[in-house]
């Protein structure tokens, strides 16, 4: 078999449909759009959402809670994952995001307390949790705060 002889399976394919190409081929004179309306016309069509002139669904429901535009967003990661690295290592968020442990810093890392880390290990973070904290330095690793 070469290339020119392949053919698509029977009835995969279907002949595009051509309007407006006279009455005798079935799909003349109002090219499949109908006699009158809206959507006859060029150009015509209702936005997405629109209701006919009702009060659409989006405004007819209540509006709740609110974004806090002074929220952070820290990259979280458990103390379990920092068993990866080997002894004395240093784990900050840019080595993190080079190993593709985390996807983005955002405003931070939080190291967070489930799981365990036997490594002796420096961790530099933006927030550790009280759990985390505790479990680092009970394997004889050290937390550093850092902004």
């Amino acid at each position: 078999m070469r290339l020119g002889e392949l053919k698509a399976p029977k009835g995969s394919t279907s002949k595009r449909k051509r309007v407006g190409r006279g009455v005798g081929s079935g799909m003349g004179k109002t090219s499949t759009r109908g006699q009158d309306g809206q959507n006859s016309r060029s150009g015509g069509g209702v936005r997405p959402g629109f209701e006919g002139g009702q009060m659409p669904l989006s405004r007819r429901l209540p509006k709740r809670g609110f974004t806090n535009i002074f929220s952070k967003e820290y990259a979280t990661i458990n103390v379990s994952e920092l068993d990866r690295f080997s002894d004395g290592d240093v784990v900050s968020a840019e080595i993190l995001k080079e190993k593709k442990i985390i996807k983005k810093i955002s405003d931070g890392l939080k190291v967070l307390g489930n799981g365990e880390v036997t490594k002796k290990l420096t961790v530099k973070a933006a927030k550790f949790t009280k759990t985390a904290e505790e479990k680092i330095k009970a394997a004889g690793g050290s937390v550093e705060v850092v902004e």
